[in-house]
């Protein structure tokens, strides 16, 4: 049985916005540089070449004397790479510093920040990527000035030429004849048949590489999710169908947190969730056992990390049909949400599946767009006591951020949004590894030793993420924990107003 349906009109504008999540460009990422602890917001201009702008906040390890941030194209510095810029502090914040670095291609790139201080120098990698998604239009004030100026200057020229004609070889103080006169006319308008085929001509270049551009908008790979059933399972399948990965245009695919992979099933009307794990079947296929989520149409959102280090969200929608009550997970890690009868409501407790809960450790602050926070929740066992997590593929936890329209599409954790295996690309790629998928062997032994090291957190049963909501809106989050070997999802709502006044 098939369940592909035509795209609503909410996809389809998520599609206009897709790249590494849906809907967020801004990069967080939180984490140690040496001995500081750091959290660093990128924000892309959207175009390329382009300004992005970034901050890095100093959290842990005292004040920093100097701090440097470096875009690495392929990860790591070369001969002919720019030195590093000198982010400044932040007037009356002296932990807060930013900087303003050119990306001068598109694809995958690193911010290096290095730092200097009181506790030593330490450094971090913020993988980023850089793609065009934006065009940018004329201000009209600016539009005006322009089109005032530039017929000032068509007058001017018209002016020029018939008084050129007319009166250039004439004795001073003699008045132009009845010949002289017409011969003006003719020229201004030979000139000015002359100067409307060169704005023409003008035009189109213009129209042409505002064509060009706009084709070269990053657009997120196109796939096909359909459902099937035997005898006592669904499966569902995900084909990447999009020509560039047909044709190899792509690097291969490197595991993030283990899994090459990371689907999420969401219901449009946010009643259900699934996190599944896909395993590959060929080339451009992948298979999921797909749990008894409630029939409905959801949005399919996939995370996929190439050895370029570049990220991308892949996007389509798909209709289950009723549920079959038997379900063998494809991955162990795999873990499904429905909502419970009453409405979430903007409480900030939510019971899980074994008895413990999860609160949202919100401030008083109203929730704005574009504002930075930290999202901080406490996870509490049956006796309401904080409760020790074990590590969830890596990381105390997952967050899964959607607003209600499908625009915005984050999974996070508490070192941000950025993929983990990309910045391990950028710390483990060797000047040797040309050959495709050894770099991705070596990333994926460097995971699996990092999840059976991965420390217990400092502050038991706290989890938290750097993030800023991108639009105002209702948004609902999704909160993933592993305890006593099972894994358990929390979901709150959160109303997300305007960005706050200059």
């Amino acid at each position: 049985m098939t369940g592909r349906a035509p795209r609503t009109l909410a996809l389809a504008a998520v599609a206009l916005v897709g790249m590494a999540h849906v809907g967020s460009p801004n990069t967080y990422y939180e984490g140690p540089a040496g001995p500081y602890r750091i959290r660093v917001i990128v924000r892309p201009p959207g175009i390329v070449p382009g300004q992005a702008d970034i901050t890095v906040r100093l959290l842990e390890g005292g004040l920093a004397q100097s701090v440097l941030v470096l875009p690495l194209r392929g990860g790591r510095p070369t001969a002919l790479e720019p030195p590093p810029d000198t982010a400044k502090a932040v007037p009356g914040d002296p932990s807060v510093f930013s900087a303003q670095l050119w990306l001068m291609e598109g694809g995958a790139y690193s911010i290096r920040v290095d730092i200097t201080g009181i506790a030593g120098s330490g450094m971090a990698i913020v993988p980023v990527n850089s793609i065009a998604t934006r065009r940018l239009g004329f201000d009209t004030p600016l539009a005006v000035v322009l089109i005032g100026l530039g017929a000032f200057l068509l007058i001017g020229a018209l002016t020029i030429v018939g008084a050129a004609a007319r009166e250039s070889v004439l004795p001073p103080g003699e008045e132009p004849d009845r010949t002289r006169r017409i011969r003006s006319w003719v020229a201004r308008v030979v000139a000015a048949l002359l100067l409307g085929l060169g704005v023409l001509g003008g035009k189109r270049w213009w129209d042409s590489e505002d064509a060009e551009h706009a084709a070269s908008l990053f657009r997120p790979m196109r796939i096909t999710t359909t459902i099937a059933d035997s005898s006592d399972t669904r499966t569902l399948r995900l084909a990447i169908t999009d020509s560039d990965w047909i044709e190899h245009r792509y690097r291969p695919l490197i595991p993030d947190h283990g899994k090459l992979m990371h689907l999420f099933l969401i219901r449009t009307d946010q009643g259900a969730l699934a996190h599944l794990h896909p395993v590959m079947q060929d080339s451009s296929t992948f298979l999921a056992s797909l749990p008894p989520v409630p029939a409905g149409r959801y949005r399919v959102y996939a995370d996929i990390v190439h050895e370029s280090g570049f990220t991308q969200t892949l996007i389509d929608s798909v209709t289950i049909p009723a549920p079959m009550q038997t379900w063998h997970s494809s991955d162990p890690d795999d873990a499904w949400w429905e909502a419970p009868p009453r409405p979430l409501g903007p409480d900030r407790f939510s019971g899980l599946a074994d008895g413990s809960a999860v609160t949202w450790l919100r401030d008083t602050a109203t929730l704005a767009a574009g504002r930075d926070v930290e999202l901080r929740f406490a996870v509490t066992g049956p006796d309401a006591k904080p409760t020790l997590l074990e590590p969830y593929m890596g990381m105390p936890c997952h967050a899964v951020i959607v607003r209600d329209d499908g625009s915005v599409f984050v999974h996070a954790h508490s070192a941000g949004t950025i993929a983990m295996a990309s910045q391990l690309v950028y710390e483990l790629r060797q000047p040797g590894d040309t050959q495709w998928g050894r770099l991705g062997r070596r990333i994926t032994e460097a995971e699996r030793m990092g999840e059976t090291m991965a420390p217990a957190p400092s502050d038991p049963g706290i989890v938290s993420f750097p993030y800023a909501f991108p639009q105002p809106g209702r948004y609902r989050i999704w909160i993933q924990v592993k305890r006593q070997g099972r894994i358990l999802t929390g979901a709150f709502d959160a109303n997300v107003g305007p960005p706050p006044a200059s």
